[in-house]
């Protein structure tokens, strides 16, 4: 099954609600980052709650990026996202790993550490919008709901779970977000706290075969469910030569010049997507006559 997201409302849009399956998208993002368990793990969460906030968005042109800065081994995160399903994301440190965690499972919130959770969309506006919040766990899902709740003032509940094969594939990831519009009714948000009560995590769901749509008819369905739509959510960095190139040029001519001078060819890594970009003396010679006009 292809990764989706599913959009809908429930209780007369009293609620929005959104759920997706992440497994492919999860799985790239390992094998292009070669990431241990859990740094798939927090890395899959991020890139699932990104490919969601990104479905938000109202312009096509606008982006999204959340950066998690912990002071645990996997040092921080950072993934964006557009309006389209296009999401990628990198972490500083790989490699981590990390005993399990009390209850047994991968701990991400031990390899995230205490830090802080950004915000920021860019809408094409003078200055883009960035909201902070304290992490509260680490977790990913709990940091996302308390800043949902306070930065945005958006009540919300938010789950995310990434789950792994003995050979260190992924096995399942996705997620939901389900918010309470302002004009909520007491009730409403009393009969959504009784269904999120009576919800497996999200990856037991998607490993019981359930699609998206099944799990929020599992949180909604009692309240009217309402499917809006369905969407493509995929692992796609948009970087290239070209824009390489321009950004070997904003980094000076003197540089370029010490590269040159050096005389080997200068490799270039993309963060997001772990491609490297290789230029060669000549190439930056190139680089350099443009930089100079």
């Amino acid at each position: 099954m292809s990764d989706y997201i599913v959009r809908a409302t429930a209780a007369d849009a009293q609620i929005r609600a959104f759920a997706a399956t992440t497994r492919e998208l999860t799985e790239e993002a390992r094998s292009r980052h070669h990431t241990s368990p859990v740094a798939t793990a927090a890395l899959g969460r991020l890139l699932t709650a990104g490919g969601m906030m990104g479905s938000m968005l109202k312009g096509e042109s606008d982006l999204l990026t959340l950066q998690i800065s912990g002071d645990g081994p996997i040092g921080g995160i950072t993934v964006t996202a557009d309006a389209k399903g296009s999401v990628k994301g990198y972490v500083q440190r790989p490699d981590v790993m990390l005993p399990p965690n009390a209850a047994g499972k991968l701990d991400v919130g031990g390899s995230v550490g205490s830090g802080v959770l950004r915000v920021i969309k860019d809408m094409g506006l003078k200055e883009p919008y960035v909201g902070q919040t304290v992490l509260q766990t680490g977790e990913i899902a709990e940091d996302l709901t308390y800043y949902f709740a306070t930065s945005e003032q958006v009540p919300s509940s938010v789950g995310l779970g990434v789950l792994m094969c003995k050979d260190n594939t992924v096995k399942q990831a996705g997620g939901f977000i389900v918010q309470l519009m302002p004009f909520a009714q007491e009730s409403v948000l009393k009969r959504l706290e009784e269904n999120l009560l009576q919800i497996r995590s999200v990856t037991s769901m998607l490993d019981a075969g359930e699609c998206p749509e099944q799990i929020l008819q599992r949180l909604l369905g009692s309240l009217d469910l309402e499917i809006q739509g369905t969407m493509p959510v995929r692992f796609s960095c948009n970087c290239d030569k070209r824009r390489v190139e321009k950004a070997l040029i904003s980094i000076g001519k003197k540089e370029i010049g010490e590269m040159i001078a050096d005389g080997s060819p200068v490799t270039v890594n993309c963060h997001f997507c772990n491609r490297d970009y290789t230029f060669s003396v000549e190439e930056l010679k190139d680089i350099l006559q443009r930089a100079v006009r």
